[in-house]
């Protein structure tokens, strides 16, 4: 199965010319910031390269009048993808991993976003702690059950708090405090945004949305 941005681009460019246009754009920004994660020098680009990449094979042109939240958004594509994944390879990576990568990430209070609720005081502590031990409980069973799409839910939502940590400035390049979740973000991602680009191009007649912010003349 192809893992790296040059096995991908190369299927690309063997299929592109039979790919709707909006599968094609969709793929080529994907595999686009792919290749600039690997090229990064440091795990705090990589991390943010990668999430990129999920943003452009997931996001869709909304109407003025859709306001659907982006979480809503990317767990629908993550629940899609995960049916078309006839070949679990997305279980198969999470079972692999889950034990040396995942677990641990999603062990990390750091990475929950409940955790920084409490700790603004919005909720209390024993809510924040049940709510932790229920997500991790979830994840463990669903994992085991392989229930794919909500275990990519509990993952990608502790994904996106440290996605949001790192764009809206919530931390330090390059520090300490957080280096082991960053270290664990990206290399989850690093495995799974390959399937998932993959999953794409072998399912390019999904309606799959039209890609935001086409070109334009």
């Amino acid at each position: 199965m192809e893992n790296t941005y040059e096995e991908l681009k190369a299927l690309h460019r063997k299929l592109r010319n039979e790919l709707p246009s909006d599968i094609n754009l969709r793929i080529h920004r994907a595999l686009s910031w792919l290749q600039a994660a690997e090229q990064s020098s440091d795990e705090d680009s990589r991390f943010l390269h990668l999430w990129i990449s999920f943003n452009a094979a997931y996001a869709r042109e909304f109407e003025a009048e859709d306001s659907a939240p982006e979480k809503s958004e990317f767990h629908r594509f993550l629940s899609r993808v995960s049916e078309l994944d006839t070949h679990n390879r997305i279980h198969e990576l999470a079972w692999d991993q889950y034990a040396a990568k995942i677990r641990v990430f999603i062990d990390n209070k750091y990475v929950f976003a409940s955790f920084w609720s409490f700790q603004q005081g919005k909720i209390s502590e024993k809510e924040w702690q049940l709510r932790f031990a229920n997500s991790k409980r979830t994840a463990q069973q669903a994992l085991a059950t392989r229930k794919t799409p909500i275990f990519l839910s509990v993952l990608f939502d502790r994904l996106y708090t440290l996605r949001n940590q790192l764009v809206h400035g919530g931390a330090t390049w390059n520090s300490k405090t957080n280096r082991s979740q960053v270290t664990d973000a990206t290399r989850i991602l690093h495995s799974l945004i390959p399937v998932l680009i993959h999953i794409l191009l072998e399912n390019p007649n999904e309606k799959w949305g039209s890609p935001s912010y086409p070109p334009v003349d």
